[in-house]
């Protein structure tokens, strides 16, 4: 009877740990391909500055954003 006890324990503890660095992986690679800020958001953030956004504006910080993600790896 212990052995079952025992080996079901280890089961759960070795499910929850190899879950946690899957579900870490899984949304590291998520947040690289999907980022969080879109183009468009950072034209609204200008505007709300009081900024006139222009395209190549628009283009350097998106660029910008792009290395420091690349930077991070």
């Amino acid at each position: 009877m212990w052995p079952i006890v025992i080996a079901a324990i280890i089961g759960v503890l070795a499910g929850v740990v190899i879950g946690f660095f899957v579900a870490r992986w899984y949304m590291k690679k998520y947040f690289q391909d999907n980022p969080p800020i879109s183009a468009d958001m950072i034209k609204q953030m200008m505007a709300q500055m009081g900024q006139k956004p222009s395209q190549k504006k628009l283009n350097q910080v998106m660029a910008s954003m792009k290395a420091q993600q690349k930077k991070e790896k």
